[in-house]
């Protein structure tokens, strides 16, 4: 694990949507739901800042917890996006602000969509990025 990831934790207000959403789409442990939050968020291609980062009283994660074997991989995509070194400061506070972005995305997905259940929303979202290529 990078030295300087050693957890995130997202936003008082988006704990309860972890719980919430995890429950609604029907799958196991709560840091897939982070997982999705996170890669849905960066596939809107935005840039988020810093200065609207939200607290960190929510649902605490490790680095290893989050992301598994793929650590790397989800700080590339931070770096990519936001043309930043992989040990910049900044990078933990990116990966942090996607989730909660992202988790706010979905609220927002499934309120106006209340019968979509995962397997449709990960299928509708790959093939939105299929017909993006």
């Amino acid at each position: 694990m990078l030295p300087m990831l050693r957890s995130i934790k997202t936003s008082e207000k988006n704990r309860e949507l972890v719980a919430e959403l995890t429950a609604k789409l029907g799958f196991g442990p709560e840091n897939l739901i982070a997982r999705i939050a996170f890669a849905y968020s960066i596939s809107q291609d935005r840039r988020l800042h810093l200065s609207d980062i939200k607290d960190s009283k929510g649902k605490e994660y490790s680095g290893s917890v989050l992301f598994g074997d793929y650590l790397p991989v989800y700080i590339a995509l931070i770096c990519q996006h936001y043309d930043l070194p992989k040990f910049d400061y900044d990078v933990p506070k990116y990966i942090k602000m996607h989730i909660d972005d992202g988790l706010s995305l979905i609220s927002d997905v499934m309120k106006t969509n209340p019968n979509l259940n995962l397997f449709d929303f990960v299928l509708e979202l790959t093939d939105k990025g299929l017909e993006d290529l």
